[in-house]
């Protein structure tokens, strides 16, 4: 079987398990606009609901069907080599270019997420979950009131790719810093010079070494207790060599009397032969104490000039010493003495380095001033575009006399303050819906109703540059009607031409203009509800239409209207 071709991401296939009104059911998604309609209650957000698990949203146990121990919710999607790259660094597996995401949800709160058949977490999904799906709702709208989303839009628009710029952004802030940073040290170099130099000086006069406070303390020690010393070996060797009862002697006389009966039994030579070594040894342990003993002297020269340099050696440990502990700190002085005048020397040249490395950030910011009014170019020729494209599309949707501005205010570019890591502009979009109007804040002059339209619009111009395959509308026709509706349709049925589009719609109007329509069934049996989603064509999706236009699907009339509309989104 040759393997498919990915352009964009595209949704295939959810399966749904005890989720809520549902029990079970599969829903295969074709390319083009899907709509998905239904009876008030039947489960159609349901559907939505399941795929925003699958795309790593929260879970609740509520969620679970009533009598069930956890709703189950998979997701297939085709996706581009781009974005499985990014899947199979996010942890996932790809197969046959497509992705497999399986959510689990239990009534005791866990949350279980397989991708690609390897345990994920609905964190990894959601960091690529918005290149798979973008998914709006009514209250969605609102994001395009949020400060840097108008933005993120225009830069999508013109395809402008802020790598080289952010780059530059972020080596001209790095190198400020290191300016402040050595400002802030050399405001205080004189005080550290000072300091360095008083500790260059003692450090040169005492000429510490490694490990030499410790050795002083042992030898101090021994030195101090050269009597003490004395009389212990003394009195060991007088036990080992007493004329009387003496102790290698007595030994010895036991090494005679095994000697007598040497090669009688091979197991007592053995032991002899162990004796006989231990014997050696002691006699020259008793060798080793005569001679340690004859070595042992007091020395109270030595013993005065060690404690000198002792007290010598700590004082210079307290005034410049740092930590607790006392080796490490004293090894820690032996470097910080070292290295006392390469610090001066650096501290010294403070005021030049300054010099060099604002030179360095005059050249950068010069680059980045270059950078940020390209972007700014850019942004005004695509802007201008934006707004006229968006606003023919809003008109089109019934609000003939509407105009869509994006706004851009330039800072000022030989302020860097001005410059943020998105470049020197603001971008908001203003809205008036009335001829002659003055364009305001988009969330302070456009309805629900007619923001939902301008997403739409918006989402229509931009489609085409977008790398997002699947987009799903969930009741993005709250509010309109008659004609604004049919438009409404004809707009996402556009849409659908550079993307799949998935709708949950309550209009026929708008589910019209379906090239693949899923109805929502919802049936009683006793205290069990079940819903079936099924795909209806021909005469099955003339009733459904029929249904949505007058309540009744059995209606004559209805149906012959049902057959009108769809006649003429066919022919439009």
């Amino acid at each position: 079987m040759g393997s498919k071709k990915v352009g964009k991401s595209s949704l295939e296939e959810i399966s749904i398990r005890s989720l809520g009104v549902i029990e079970s059911s599969n829903i295969e998604f074709k390319p083009g606009l899907t709509v998905l309609t239904g009876e008030t209650g039947a489960g159609k957000t349901m559907v939505l609901t399941a795929l925003g698990l699958v795309l790593g949203s929260k879970s609740d146990s509520d969620l679970v069907r009533q009598g069930q121990e956890r709703a189950i919710v998979t997701g297939k999607f085709a996706v581009p080599k781009d974005l499985a790259t990014q899947i199979i660094d996010a942890g996932g597996e790809i197969e046959e270019e497509s992705v497999i995401i399986s959510r689990t949800v239990s009534t005791a709160g866990k949350s279980r997420v397989l991708v690609g058949g390897v345990v994920s977490s609905a964190a990894a999904v959601s960091s690529f979950a918005s290149s798979l799906v973008e998914i709006h709702a009514q209250s969605s709208s609102s994001k395009l009131t949020k400060p840097g989303v108008a933005r993120e839009l225009l830069d999508r628009f013109a395809g402008i790719d802020l790598t080289a710029y952010q780059q530059t952004f972020d080596q001209y802030q790095q190198i400020l810093r290191r300016i402040n940073d050595l400002k802030e040290q050399l405001s205080q170099a004189d005080r550290q010079i000072a300091e360095l130099s008083k500790l260059a000086d003692e450090f040169a006069k005492l000429n510490p070494k490694s490990g030499e406070l410790v050795e002083i303390e042992d030898e101090i020690a021994k030195l101090g207790s050269v009597e003490v010393l004395n009389q212990a070996v003394s009195a060991a060797l007088n036990l080992f060599e007493n004329e009387d009862h003496s102790a290698v002697n007595m030994l010895q006389q036991i090494r005679k009397n095994l000697d007598q009966v040497n090669s009688k039994d091979k197991q007592l030579d053995a032991i002899t032969e162990r004796y006989t070594e231990s014997l050696l040894n002691l006699q020259d342990i008793s060798s080793d104490l005569t001679s340690y003993l004859s070595q042992l002297e007091a020395d109270p020269n030595r013993f005065e000039k060690l404690q000198d340099r002792k007290a010598s050696l700590n004082s210079l440990l307290k005034r410049y010493g740092k930590g607790s502990d006392k080796e490490a700190a004293f090894e820690q002085l032996l470097i910080d003495g070292k290295s006392a005048k390469e610090r001066i020397a650096d501290l010294s040249g403070g005021d030049q380095r300054v010099a060099e490395l604002q030179k360095e950030a005059d050249s950068l910011f010069k680059q980045l001033q270059e950078q940020g009014l390209a972007l700014s170019k850019l942004r005004k020729e695509n802007g201008e575009k934006l707004s006229s494209q968006v606003t023919d599309e809003v008109r089109s949707l019934s609000m003939p006399n509407a105009s869509f501005v994006i706004e851009q205010t330039i800072g000022d570019v030989k302020n860097s303050k001005s410059f943020t890591s998105n470049g020197i502009d603001e971008i908001s979009i203003l809205f008036s819906a009335h001829s002659g109007g003055t364009a305001l804040a988009l969330n302070k002059v456009a309805s629900g109703g007619e923001l939902s339209r301008v997403m739409l619009a918006l989402e229509v111009v931009i489609a085409e540059a977008e790398p997002i395959g699947t987009y799903i509308f969930d009741e993005v026709d709250a509010g309109v009607g008659g004609k604004a509706a049919v438009e409404v349709g004809r707009r996402l049925s556009k849409l659908s031409k550079s993307a799949q589009v998935i709708v949950i719609t309550h209009l026929a109007q708008v589910a019209a203009w379906a090239d693949n329509h899923l109805v929502v069934k919802k049936s009683e049996n006793g205290l069990v509800t079940q819903s079936d989603v099924i795909e209806v064509s021909a005469n099955e999706r003339k009733i459904e239409i029929a249904r949505m236009l007058s309540g009744q699907e059995d209606s004559q009339t209805a149906q012959e209207h049902a057959g009108e509309l769809l006649a003429i989104v066919k022919n439009a």
